[in-house]
């Protein structure tokens, strides 16, 4: 079988940087990492991610060997300097993010627009929907920085501020009134009917095993036109 390889990661030190680098992996090793504590560095051809500037070598090899240890658990293949080598299979728990993501999952499963609307309800409710959330948590991490430090710190919470008010609320407001329109619809969706798997009475076919219409076939794609071929202007 051919290697996949986004399962498969490297954890060293740059023989030329000294720099703690890890490469490779796919979307939920990059949050792993991330959650272990590094940070990542976005490039036109790659991205791969670094330890935070200002650790120590005794920190970043503890962060690095955590990081290897959370990648087998979840079961990365991972080749690492051997100080980073570990046995340890930390316990691994649900993200948050996970949950919200269960909703996309029961939306492509919703066979009705009441369904659809509950769901959505889980983003728009105005008091603990998600997006309430989301919004008061930057408002928060607005005022987290209103009081840090740095020259450049009141300018990051007004633009955190910015999002909350003119990007997450527009979503917000948008998203509710497609709920409101699911809820009044009272539709079954038409390309999710549920399978009754019974036969009509007037089915003189034994063969026939259940009602429903067969899926829709995809057209196939037009023959590229053959090479030196004019093109009719229309």
């Amino acid at each position: 079988m051919p290697r996949t390889t986004d399962r498969f990661l490297d954890i060293r030190r740059d023989p030329h940087s000294d720099e703690l680098l890890a490469r490779g992996g796919d979307l939920e090793a990059h949050s792993i990492l991330q959650r272990a504590g590094f940070i990542a560095v976005v490039r036109l051809h790659e991205t791969y991610h670094r330890a935070p500037a200002g650790l120590t070598q005794v920190d970043e090899s503890r962060l690095a060997t955590d990081a290897v240890g959370r990648l087998r658990a979840a079961g990365y293949h991972v080749d690492c300097d051997a100080a980073f080598d570990t046995e340890a299979r930390p316990a691994r728990y649900l993200a948050l993010g996970a949950s919200v993501t269960h909703l996309a999952k029961r939306l492509r499963e919703a066979t009705d627009t009441a369904e659809a609307a509950d769901i959505l309800t889980e983003l728009t409710a105005p008091h603990d929907g998600i997006l309430a959330g989301f919004e008061e948590t930057l408002g928060a991490l607005a005022e987290f920085f209103d009081g840090l430090g740095d020259a450049s710190d009141p300018h990051t919470a007004r633009r955190l501020r910015y999002l909350a008010d003119e990007y997450v609320r527009v979503i917000h407001s948008d998203l509710a009134h497609t709920r409101e329109r699911l809820a009044d619809r009272h539709a079954p969706h038409a390309g999710r009917r549920a399978c009754t798997e019974q036969v009509p009475d007037h089915e003189p076919e034994r063969s026939v095993v259940c009602a429903c219409p067969l899926p829709p076939r995809a057209l196939p794609a037009p023959a590229p036109p053959p090479l030196g071929a004019t093109r009719l202007r229309r």
